[in-house]
């Protein structure tokens, strides 16, 4: 009896030792961030294309994932045509690794599975060779996830697969409530209590009006929904970011100078300073995905 003691007590202790060695502290964690927007038009996709490349100037692997499973256009604003996307790997056509294009930035993108209605759609067995995808992802730093417009139920499963979303607004009174309508359903419709909702307002003339929107926004999700919306910061209405759309390019590229990029590093650096919540990587990430796309 001793020794069969003994030999439970010495599996614990290898257990732990185990469990330690690959903590979160000693563990390599990707961090998550999703970028939505109640309506379209308010450059979403714009502002994801020039984080991941702040990111990637301060030394981060960064993926950028084009989740828009209607119009994706990620790969548009970087001039790139690609042949496959995930509609390939969700059909089992390709691979993740081999959709995924490496970009002259710096970044790498997948591109969106245009045509594809809806995720929550596949069987189990397509939902873990889809996780068996997704999870080869897992050696970026950084992967930031660009949906698409609205609150559709793809929209929502991957803000709550996030460990930070961006909610990207313009002063227009229109962008505005559908900002904090989005945000109001993801109080009432998403678990995921650890995520840090975060708020950026874009196209802004002065950082007065900025902090006008983001303050009114802030003050009602607190008062009216007891939820916490950091505001992040604002994007100058910049002539370069045109440009840059017409040339294909990112404005982050085109004049790392100029007053939109310097905001989006600004913004990326407060991200970088953000709470430090434990994240959960892409273990926990395809977790409440799928536990939300199983609904």
């Amino acid at each position: 009896m001793e020794d069969q003691a003994e030999k439970l007590w010495e599996m614990m202790r290898n257990k732990k030792a185990l469990e330690k060695s690959v903590s979160p502290q000693n563990e390599q964690k990707t961090r998550i961030i999703t970028v939505t927007s109640g309506k379209g038009g308010v450059g979403k996709t714009n502002v994801s294309v020039n984080m991941a490349l702040a990111y990637a100037r301060l030394g981060k692997k960064v993926i950028v994932m084009d989740a828009d499973l209607g119009l994706a256009n990620v790969n548009v604003m970087l001039n790139l045509i690609p042949k496959f996307n995930l509609y390939h790997v969700i059909r089992k056509q390709k691979t993740m690794r081999e959709i995924m294009m490496d970009t002259e930035y710096g970044i790498s993108i997948v591109a969106g599975a245009s045509g594809f209605s809806k995720i929550a759609n596949l069987n189990e067995k397509e939902r873990q060779e889809f996780i068996n995808e997704i999870e080869t992802l897992s050696h970026a730093d950084i992967v930031i996830v660009d949906t698409s417009a609205g609150v559709s139920d793809n929209v929502l499963d991957f803000i709550a697969a996030a460990d930070d979303a961006v909610i990207i607004t313009t002063p227009e009174p229109t962008a505005i409530t559908d900002a904090y309508g989005i945000i109001k359903i993801i109080a009432t419709e998403i678990d995921n209590l650890n995520m840090g909702i975060k708020l950026v307002v874009n196209r802004v003339k002065s950082a007065a009006d900025a902090k006008k929107v983001a303050d009114r926004m802030t003050n009602i999700a607190g008062q009216f929904l007891n939820l916490k919306v950091d505001y992040l910061g604002f994007i100058y209405d910049d002539t370069m970011v045109s440009q840059a759309v017409i040339r294909q390019k990112p404005f982050m590229v085109i004049d790392p100078k100029c007053k939109a990029s310097l905001c989006v590093q600004h913004i990326v650096g407060r991200m970088e300073k953000s709470d430090t919540r434990e994240r959960g990587g892409f273990g926990n990430m395809i977790k409440r995905f799928f536990s939300r796309a199983a609904l």
